[in-house]
């Protein structure tokens, strides 16, 4: 009986998972098709960046919901196999993650030092 429960939540975290990533693609399809009206140049370069960062956050969110998933599954009856299987899985998945996340922060530290640049206008001098 839990069993089967069990195994119908890790069914509906996995469906929820390929929505988001779904709904991600779809999204980030429509910002690259509004991005093909841009002209060349920085604006088209920033809104690209955006496009991908935001891609990237959600593929993060969805890819904690598979390892839910996967970590549900080997709870309900966990083998030295299923164990080891889930020990690469989680550590495939954190590094991957990891990776995602440094480089929406360094896009964000990027984002914010040209926001300050701009703000101070030519020569550095911050407006009166």
């Amino acid at each position: 009986m839990v069993l089967r429960g069990v195994g119908w939540v890790v069914l509906a975290v996995e469906v929820a998972a390929a929505l988001i990533i779904a709904g991600a693609v779809a999204e980030a399809a429509w910002r690259v098709l509004a991005l093909l009206r841009l002209r060349s140049g920085q604006g088209r370069d920033a809104a690209k960046q955006a496009a991908r960062l935001h891609l990237a956050r959600w593929l993060m969110v969805a890819l904690e919901f598979t390892l839910a998933a996967d970590i549900l599954r080997t709870v309900v009856a966990p083998s030295w196999d299923d164990i080891g299987q889930l020990a690469a899985i989680a550590t495939l998945r954190t590094v991957l993650n990891l990776f995602l996340e440094r480089e929406i922060d360094q896009a964000a530290k990027k984002e914010g030092a040209s926001g300050e640049a701009a703000a101070r206008g030519p020569g550095g001098a911050t407006p009166a």
